[in-house]
């Protein structure tokens, strides 16, 4: 067999192995695994009290856009290393892997100093008051201040993902999930002769976990990857590796920060409805996110795939294979809806007793069915077109139509027609399904084809090892 017949069969197997089903599993049970840690959270504080779910779900408010920060490199670094990936590369994405680890440790470190010096005045901002204000304070300083840890997870864990070994990343997660639940059950409650430390145990298990997950994703990154990471990728940041990054990373992240924003607005909206108001949002939320959980892992492993094609010029298969993860992430989102709707009371009766906050939660999860078919849409078709390299239009459009008119539509319905919670429902359902239509016209206009970051790039000689090829 000559040496060009056997390559063109590892190409083959190849696909044939890291095909979507085989990437979206794992990505599936990781994403899963991460929700069932808040939800293992918000189950083991609601014995606290409420006013603990609720501090921890304001703090988590504010820690989630710094997350979102972080992805401007770590998302960024993955788009472009599954583009060179895709053109045969391998040099030039450990590189961009070397730079997006030291930059994301910089921001991170930069994000850690925010949260121990101001998160108090972010929460005031929030007009988050009484014992509320005290738990999220305290789980703001600790969570928020070793914040660091997640910057570098996000790089590593994007980029082992990228490469195709979604299976290794799930794995992490579940072993992080194990200790973190361990560590909520001996630090809330005290046990093994430690005191009862409530939401700050709850905070020192998160980051305790971080830092475990962090050490064996480094192990991982040179235990698996084929091209190593050399020391002197870490330390000399390339200008034209760098630009690359946040091209893709900056509107990325502004898209997905602006989203944050008008939902913590949102949730500046609910404070003035009450406490319970709040536990009731913070419950919904959590029983929410299963829904669009198959979504999710669809749209990352159609972002691996589509920058993998668009990286070796497939832009045909890289056109349909959207359309087709599509049509099976609204099939699962409906039938995952269905379910969660019909169980929503029993649901809501896990995290609390207060038959008002129930009744609340029940009837804003009977609006999931609008809100979630229109959020698997964007999740899907946004994530695709920034991995083809058109990040700069979903950012326009979020601004059009989360701050234009969700936003103002949420305080109509919430505070002039006096609809609740439900006004923030519907507000937010008004804007996926805007944005939905708006991203469906545009992949199926093609005009991400002319976005891709390594077409320009100058070939380079023949690969003397095999890298896994993702095929659609």
């Amino acid at each position: 067999m000559t040496a060009n017949a056997e390559q063109t069969g590892a190409v083959q197997s190849e696909r044939k192995k890291l095909s979507m089903f085989h990437l979206t599993w794992p990505i599936f049970l990781e994403l899963f695994l991460f929700m069932l840690m808040g939800s293992v959270d918000t189950f083991m504080l609601s014995s606290v009290s409420d006013d603990a779910v609720s501090g921890v779900g304001a703090a988590n408010q504010i820690i989630s856009i710094a997350i979102l920060v972080l992805e401007v490199i770590g998302n960024g670094a993955a788009i472009v290393v599954a583009q060179y990936l895709g053109s045969k590369k391998l040099s030039e994405a450990a590189q961009v892997t070397g730079n997006a680890i030291t930059l994301n440790l910089a921001v991170g470190l930069i994000l850690s100093g925010v949260f121990l010096l101001f998160g108090q005045h972010m929460l005031q901002l929030l007009n988050v008051q009484g014992d509320i204000y005290a738990y999220a304070k305290s789980y703001m300083h600790i969570v928020g201040g070793g914040i660091f840890l997640q910057a570098l997870i996000n790089a590593l864990a994007a980029t082992i993902r990228t490469h195709g070994f979604t299976k290794e990343t799930m794995v992490v997660s579940f072993l992080m999930n194990i200790i973190h639940v361990a560590g909520n059950y001996i630090l809330i409650f005290g046990h093994f002769g430690l005191p009862a430390m409530g939401v700050e145990g709850a905070a020192i298990s998160t980051v305790g976990s971080r830092l475990i997950c962090l050490l064996i994703f480094f192990w991982l990154l040179y235990k698996v990857m084929d091209v190593r990471v050399q020391w002197n990728y870490y330390v000399n940041l390339s200008k034209k590796f760098i630009f690359k990054i946040l091209k893709i990373g900056v509107p990325s992240a502004l898209e997905s920060i602006t989203y944050q924003s008008c939902q913590l607005v949102f949730t500046m909206y609910v404070t003035y409805l009450g406490a319970e108001a709040m536990a009731t949002r913070q419950y919904a939320v959590n029983i929410s996110s299963y829904i669009y959980l198959f979504s999710m892992a669809i749209g990352m492993g159609t972002a691996i795939v589509v920058g993998h094609l668009v990286g070796s010029r497939e832009k045909d298969s890289a056109y349909t294979r959207v359309f087709t993860s599509v049509k099976w992430a609204l099939i699962a989102t409906v039938i995952i809806d269905a379910i969660i709707i019909l169980f929503r009371v029993p649901l809501m009766g896990l995290f609390t007793e207060n038959q008002t906050i129930i009744a609340m939660g029940a009837q804003v999860i009977l609006l999931s069915i609008l809100l979630e078919t229109g959020r698997t849409c964007n999740i899907v078709i946004i994530n695709s077109l920034r991995a083809a390299g058109d990040a700069k239009f979903p950012v326009f459009m979020g601004l059009l139509s989360m701050v234009c008119m969700s936003l103002p539509l949420g305080y109509l319905l919430v505070f002039k027609l006096h609809l609740g919670l439900t006004g923030v429902w519907l507000a937010i359902a008004a804007d996926e399904w805007t944005r939905a239509v708006i991203m469906f016209f545009r992949w199926r206009s093609r005009a991400w084809e002319k976005h891709s970051l390594v077409e320009q790039d100058a070939p380079e000689p023949a690969l003397t090892r095999s890298e896994p090829v993702i095929a659609g």
